[in-house]
């Protein structure tokens, strides 16, 4: 089984969110999220509208997740491949480059972002 895992914050969930599950699930058998907790989004000054709780039960409810963990650091990315027997990181290309550090632990993609949606975008339209 070929196990493949993202990381996030997945708050005011859209279709881009979405496409990077799906494209993400199309890289093996199983895909772990992994969702910042309200503690490490406070600490990364990063303000979240859904709880971690509500984040995560709306992730498990994807038909693309198999499962969902928490992030509560930067540091803890290295362990959650070895734990959870990862082959593949993936995260999106505006990251490119800044877990190649992982590359030592797993295959290391960065997908494309959805052009068009954000949460950013989001969060711009409605003030």
């Amino acid at each position: 089984m070929k196990k493949v895992i993202t990381y996030g914050t997945f708050d005011l969930l859209h279709w881009g969110h979405i496409k990077l599950l799906e494209r993400a699930k199309e890289l093996g058998d199983y895909l772990v999220v992994a969702i910042s907790t309200d503690e490490f989004n406070q600490m990364k000054h990063k303000e979240a509208y859904h709880s971690f709780e509500h984040r995560k039960l709306i992730l498990e409810a994807i038909r693309y997740v198999d499962e969902v963990i928490p992030e509560s650091d930067w540091e803890q990315k290295i362990q959650d491949v070895q734990d959870h027997d990862i082959d593949i990181f993936v995260m999106g290309d505006d990251w490119k480059g800044e877990f190649d550090f992982l590359k030592d632990y797993c295959e290391v993609v960065y997908l494309p972002r959805t052009n068009g949606i954000s949460t950013s975008k989001i969060k711009d339209d409605l003030s």
